[in-house]
């Protein structure tokens, strides 16, 4: 009986793994995680994936221009507190390994700067 493996997939695997965390770097542990999968179909437990994704799409991946995003749109005004907090994004985008981490200096920033995969 000859083997059969699973169909191909037409698409590029885009599975992440979008975590945030008090401080200046992700070496502690996260205290929030959530999954994005933007291949094909939006899905995870991220609380808009339809969204995040649309906005990966937008950068086209660019993880180092998700911050610049909602800068674009909302004036909100931040305090100069200063509270780190840490997004970290790995997985794989459209086929390529991603391993992502950026600084906030307080969640207010990271909420107004941020994209909606931040958003969590």
């Amino acid at each position: 009986m000859p083997a059969h493996s699973a169909p191909a997939s037409l698409y590029a695997p885009s599975a992440l793994v979008v975590t945030t965390g008090p401080g200046e770097s992700a070496a502690a542990a996260p205290e929030r995680a959530v999954t994005l999968n933007c291949a094909y179909a939006t899905s995870g437990t991220h609380p808009d994936p339809r969204q995040a994704c649309a906005d990966l799409d937008r950068v086209n991946g660019d993880l180092n221009r998700l911050a610049t995003l909602r800068a674009e749109q909302t004036e909100r005004p931040c305090t100069k507190e200063y509270r780190p907090i840490v997004v970290t994004i790995q997985g794989v985008w459209r086929g390529t390994r991603v391993n992502y981490e950026h600084t906030f200096a307080n969640s207010c920033i990271k909420e107004t700067q941020g994209a909606s995969v931040f958003a969590f």
